[in-house]
């Protein structure tokens, strides 16, 4: 089995400062050492009809589960969740674990 992944694809809500989001993930993603890889991006483009609101998506890698776990009850993560969560419209949630069909260069 491979890393495990972590997809959190979301709307803010009306007048969330979305840099402050931005900077929150970032921020976890560099104290949390279980965090293996963070990535993000905003949408540029699709239709409407297609993304259904969403935005932005926020990708995080862990080496296991055990990481992943260690990361949803870490305090840092804790605490920002609940500013997090306060900030979303419409949320999905997939965490999964990496099949691979073509390693990266």
């Amino acid at each position: 089995m491979g890393d495990l992944k972590h997809l959190v694809i979301v709307k803010f809500k009306e007048g969330v400062v979305v840099d402050d989001m931005l900077d929150g993930m970032k921020k976890l993603a560099l104290e949390i050492d279980a965090v293996k890889s963070f990535e993000w991006g905003q949408d540029i483009g699709s239709e409407e009809m297609l993304r259904q609101g969403f935005t932005h998506i926020f990708f995080m890698t862990f080496s296991n589960s055990e990481d992943f776990s260690a990361f949803l009850s870490h305090p840092c993560h804790v605490e920002f969740s609940s500013t997090f969560s306060v900030a979303i419209e419409k949320i999905l949630l997939f965490d999964f674990p990496a099949v691979v069909a073509k390693a990266p260069a």
